[in-house]
């Protein structure tokens, strides 16, 4: 399967679930890779759909779904995220990450169907973003914003039970090497009291990366939830700011009702609900994400030119290849459709249904297996 194609999930009864999930997309060689590494990255892909299923087996959140498969990839160093996060220019992890909820949990019946979800930026002790966008948009008293960055962001997380770290633990040597190459600067000796702590090989698969790490999920309520979490692009400017954090950019979850007599018989007649919900994630060369808004576009799509999800989908991948972004996104209906186009080589990816079975692919002619 060529890069213009996307791997296309057959769609499933409603009242069921579903997680998909990309551990971020780019310029990935396959003929470099080995079997070991690539068996490696297989088996976190493997591990974060598994966590992500253990809630939703158990009749769990959406939104606890994404930030538990989320959570297993920011705490492997595999993927530019967390633990593995990639440097800026002057040496530092700025930290993104967001969730979106297409209605809000049933956990949570007072927060207002409006407030949808929460983006944080430029984190740089907060152990897992992900889990500190979630309790800020979990806690609308606490904070009322949309968007929330550095500092400030961590200290209302932490009574919220976000655990927060020293800088120097997102540090790997893969990573640090990395920054250091693609400035022109020697590779060693390395930083005082980081030696020996690199948990990976130095040859990862993904080479100067622009991506994520993200997951969205279906739960029986038929809620969506869409999260993201980056370390950004290698060797970004100070401050920079991604798509990932941004709601419309790199992630985007909603819902709405079909109107029209004849498309709401229509629907009733084919068993479907007459209500749409969808979730973005995306990955790949955020400034593109952000001019284009390519998540929120998805929807837009689907919405007012009634087009189905694999196909939105794909005209806005191709509109950022069209632009010069390197990139894909991963999607989710509520009727289970699933689509994963790609603009690039490769894109970590990877869905797990009802049956528990994680099914994961690395390059673009790779199929889910």
């Amino acid at each position: 399967m060529s890069s213009e194609k996307q791997a296309l999930l057959p769609a499933k009864t409603a009242g069921q679930y579903t997680l998909v999930i990309h551990g971020g997309a780019g310029t990935m060689d396959k003929s470099k890779s080995t079997p070991e590494l690539r068996a490696k990255y297989k088996a976190a892909l493997s591990g974060a759909l598994l966590a992500g299923y253990d809630v939703l087996s158990h009749g769990g959140e959406a939104v606890d779904a994404v930030v538990a498969a989320v959570s297993y990839m920011e705490d492997c160093p595999l993927f530019n995220s967390g633990k593995g996060a990639v440097f800026n220019v002057a040496g530092k992890n700025e930290l993104e990450a967001s969730v979106m909820l297409s209605s809000p949990p049933s956990t949570h019946p007072s927060i207002p169907v409006t407030r949808r979800g929460a983006g944080v930026a430029l984190m740089t002790r907060a152990r897992n973003p992900c889990q500190l966008a979630r309790a800020l948009y979990l806690s609308p008293s606490t904070a009322y914003h949309t968007m929330f960055s550095g500092a400030a962001a961590e200290a209302l997380g932490q009574p919220l039970g976000v655990e927060l770290v020293d800088e120097s633990y997102f540090w790997t040597e893969a990573r640090w090497r990395e920054h250091r190459r693609g400035l022109g600067l020697p590779e060693e000796p390395l930083p005082p009291h980081m030696g020996g702590e690199e948990a990976v090989p130095e040859d990862l698969l993904d080479n100067l990366p622009t991506g994520t790490v993200g997951a969205v999920a279906l739960d029986e309520r038929g809620c969506i939830a869409a999260c993201t979490s980056t370390g950004g692009r290698t060797n970004k400017l100070v401050g920079r700011i991604g798509d990932t954090p941004h709601m419309g950019a790199g992630f985007w979850a909603e819902e709405w009702a079909v109107k029209g007599w004849v498309r709401r018989t229509w629907r009733k007649a084919k068993g479907k609900s007459t209500k749409v919900a969808l979730g973005v994630s995306g990955t790949g060369d955020g400034d593109y994400f952000i001019r284009l808004a390519t998540a929120s576009t998805i929807g837009r799509r689907m919405k007012y030119l009634h087009e189905p999800l694999a196909k939105a989908a794909r005209h806005c991948v191709e509109e950022l290849r069209r632009d010069g972004g390197v990139g894909g996104v991963i999607a989710l209906d509520n009727q289970g459709n699933v689509a994963m186009p790609l603009n690039c080589s490769g894109m970590y990816r990877g869905v797990v249904r009802e049956d528990g079975v994680p099914k994961t692919a690395i390059f673009d002619d790779d199929e889910l297996e």
